[in-house]
């Protein structure tokens, strides 16, 4: 038998009772508000400017873009892997930031005062990387073996 299914005005096919688990809409959920937070670290912890305006710029794009799948899953539509991917890729220059950034630290004199700036991206990015990893790569999986994922 196969799933009903409906087509949107883009083509794009929706299949119900079909989609993702639940799990990974949530998921998804997650590191868009991981995102938010990263967005708004600068104000409130003690940064160097160009480390302030990538905060809220990286930060902003995983916001909106794990909110759009979110969003898709919502909806009914399949994950899509290509945006899980770049948010694992942002995730992880969040991560690499702080030590990119280092010197203009020093230079600031915010070496001591900057340390909750530099935990918070680590720790954010290490959890959205993993979480925005494991999306797409469920996601990726479901579509080879022509199931969704977590269904068997």
């Amino acid at each position: 038998m196969s799933e009903p299914t409906t087509s949107d005005p883009t083509g794009e096919t929706r299949t119900r009772g079909k989609g993702e688990p639940e799990s990974q809409k949530w998921l998804s959920g997650i590191v868009s508000v991981i995102g938010l937070l990263i967005a708004i670290s600068p104000a409130i912890y003690e940064s160097a400017a160009s480390m302030a305006w990538n905060n809220v710029l990286v930060g902003a794009a995983i916001f909106l873009l794990a909110g759009y799948n979110y969003y898709r899953l919502t909806n009914g539509y399949s994950t899509s892997t290509g945006v899980m991917s770049l948010v694992a890729l942002l995730a992880l220059w969040t991560i690499a930031t702080p030590f990119a950034f280092e010197g203009q630290f020093a230079m600031d004199g915010l070496d001591v005062a900057a340390q909750g700036l530099v935990w918070s991206n680590v720790i954010g990015g290490i959890i959205m990387a993993v979480l925005a990893g494991y999306i797409a790569y469920a996601a990726r999986t479901a579509v080879r073996a022509g199931t969704a994922a977590g269904t068997s």
